[in-house]
């Protein structure tokens, strides 16, 4: 392979902006701002402001894709050990690591200073310190700490609803933590039923999560217990008043059959099921986001 500094892009088959584009892990963010949008519209009774729409989502949506870019350049090597991660640029020689780490100061710096001069402090510190929080306090110390690491960390990825609320409002208010709190319970069930299928990769890496450290069957019971724990905490938007009966019908159904996954998986699923729970519980995070929206503006 050649030297870093003279990487031929056109040789390794990948044009030089689709390699970039994958260091922001374009899917997450996808996820990330989604989320972040919902609490800008859950903040209002109305339209949203359409400068604060626009530039709250891109600045929101530039501090993720840094800090996804950050978690790449950290996990370089560990990346290139496992199979789910070794195609991305970094293990694959494609972009240098001292350009990849530009490109991220570049994102943050502008989406940072955009919710600065374009939306307000607050929204911008909140984002700053989410980012800290996942590319720097997750990725560089709790991952490899310990196997609670998506637990601990799990904050800075359920942050997004409050700052697009706050990015509204200027305010940090008490039901938009309700919107953090799920995405922060949905957290370890989602992420620990992909370790389970992918936990001889983790150990290669060397990274200590709950099935890795635990054991399998110890990993299923408390994916159960925190979709329970989910199932629970999900309805505590209609319970305080920030929602109404299509959302609460929307939960409860959602909630169910991601409890229904959860309890196959305990009772014995293979890896076969333990993707397929991973892969519902990204479906459930959308529909009940979405249900929350549509019930917000129709009734």
């Amino acid at each position: 392979m050649s030297n870093e500094s003279t990487i031929d892009d056109e040789s390794l088959g990948q044009p030089r902006w689709r390699s970039f584009l994958a260091l922001c892990k374009p899917r997450v963010v996808a996820l990330i701002c989604f989320t972040a949008v919902i609490g800008m519209f859950m903040a209002v009774p109305g339209a949203v402001p359409w400068p604060v729409l626009v530039w709250g989502n891109l600045g929101i949506f530039l501090a993720a894709a840094s800090a996804a870019t950050i978690n790449q350049i950290i996990d370089a090597k560990a990346d290139a050990i496992m199979a789910r991660t070794q195609s991305r640029p970094l293990p694959q020689g494609e972009i240098p690591a001292h350009q990849a780490l530009l490109f991220a100061g570049l994102l943050g710096g502008s989406g940072i200073a955009m919710l600065v001069f374009l939306v307000n402090p607050l929204t911008a510190i909140l984002t700053f310190c989410s980012l800290i929080g996942y590319a720097v306090v997750y990725t560089m110390f709790l991952k490899r700490a310990t196997p609670q690491n998506i637990v601990i960390g799990g904050i800075a990825g359920a942050a997004p609803p409050a700052l697009g609320w706050v990015a509204v409002t200027g305010s940090l208010d008490a039901e938009s933590l309700l919107l953090v709190i799920i995405i922060f319970i949905w957290t370890p069930p989602h992420f620990w039923a992909l370790a389970i299928a992918r936990r001889e990769e983790y150990s290669l890496a060397a990274v200590p999560m709950l099935p890795v450290t635990h054991g399998v069957e110890f990993t299923r019971l408390h994916i159960l217990l925190y979709t329970v724990l989910l199932l629970i905490v999900s309805i505590l938007p209609f319970v305080f008043g920030l929602s109404n009966e299509i959302y609460l019908i929307a939960a409860v159904v959602l909630g169910v059959r991601f409890l229904w996954w959860a309890l196959r998986l305990y009772r014995g699923g293979d890896d076969v099921v333990a993707m397929a729970t991973f892969r519902y519980s990204i479906v459930y995070l959308m529909l009940i986001f979405s249900a929350m929206l549509l019930d917000h503006y129709l009734l």
